[in-house]
Order: structure tokens, then sequence, then C-alpha cells
């Protein structure tokens, strides 16, 4: 059995509880369905609704989620119309074809979250700005540690850009799928870019 809650799931195995916190999905509806991507950063899992995307998450992200297919709450569903888009538009993506998404999101989250996350939508393609910058550009460059952990709950990976996000001195630091994955993600869009 697998439910939603507030800042995570809760999974009853064998008659026991078990809490997992999964980035930034919250109160996921009725309706909602998950399909997994193969892509050149490992597997994707997608978690759509009728409302739209609500995440695309690592393979640390769902550990056990996925082991939960048959939940009333989340199930699998390999033609679910924003799937399929989501699943298009990151191929077009990872082959250098698209560098803006025409996605439905759905943010869910504080006031506070969603104004960061918004943020990140702003910055553009191959560029990166620093967790300060961030932090100024929502109006307080002293917040630069909570945009960095709001950063690291953005549900939405890929699509919204939390990789274009770094350390002061440009440096590699917090990311959700490892910090390889934000490496690969960086060099793919600097080298297409500088491609054109």
């Amino acid at each position: 059995m697998f439910e939603a809650y507030p800042f995570g799931y809760k999974f009853t195995l064998g008659g026991e509880h078990i809490m997992k916190k999964t980035r930034g999905i919250q109160f996921l509806p009725k309706e909602a369905c998950f399909d997994v991507m193969d892509s050149p950063v490992g597997n994707l899992t997608i978690i759509t609704s009728p409302e739209g995307l609500h995440a695309i998450l690592w393979d640390t992200d769902v550990n056990h989620l996925i082991d939960e297919k048959n939940s009333e709450r989340l199930i699998e569903n390999k033609k679910d119309e924003i799937i399929l888009q989501t699943k298009a538009q990151l191929t077009e993506y990872f082959e250098g074809s698209r560098k803006i998404f025409d996605l439905p999101i759905v943010m869910k989250g504080t006031d506070f979250q969603i104004q960061v996350w918004q943020q990140l939508l702003k910055i553009p393609y191959s560029q990166t700005v620093s967790y300060a910058e961030q932090a100024a550009r929502i109006g307080n460059k002293n917040k630069a540690r909570a945009v960095g952990r709001t950063n690291g709950l953005n549900p939405i990976s890929i699509v919204i850009p939390c990789h274009r996000v770094v350390g002061s001195n440009g440096s590699l630091v917090g990311f959700a799928g490892g910090l390889s994955k934000k490496d690969f993600l960086l060099k793919l869009e600097q080298k297409l870019n500088h491609a054109e």
C-alpha cells in the first residue's frame, strides 16, 4: 500500500510502516500515474496527473516507490498523454534539439518554494548562476542556503533546471541526482550550445 503524505510517502510492507521522503512531491491527486524512462543520466521516473507534470525523479528518489506499483494512489501508465509528451521533450533535450520545455508543470509547495522554483525556470539554457545570485533575484541575497535547500526539493528535475545553479566559485555543489549527473547536464548544454 502506498499513500501520499505532506512531505513524502508512507509505505505499508508486511504491516510495518516506513516513511520515505521523496523530493518536493506533495498531495498527489488520486489520478496520478507514472512511467519510467531510460536516459543518458539513468532511469527517470515521470509522475503526472490530469493536472499536469508533477515530478521527474532520479533512481535515488524512488528506490521503494516503484516496488509499490499496485497502489491505488499511483499507477503505472505508459500511454498517459503528458508522460508521452514529457518523454518526447526529454529525448529532444538529450539529443540537443530542445532548449526550452513546453509542458504543463504543476508546482506544489510553500510560497517560498514556488518562488525559488519559478526563478529556476528563468535561467537560460547552458548558463549558470550561483545560489547567492538566485537568492538575490528573489529579493534576499542572504537566503542562499535556504534557496539551496529548496532547489534540492525541486521535484521536476531537468525541466525545472536546478542543475544550472552552482557554488559562488563555480563549483558543483548539491544535487539530488548526484554531482556526476549535474556535471553531465551542464556539459551537455554547453557542448550543444557551442556547436551551433
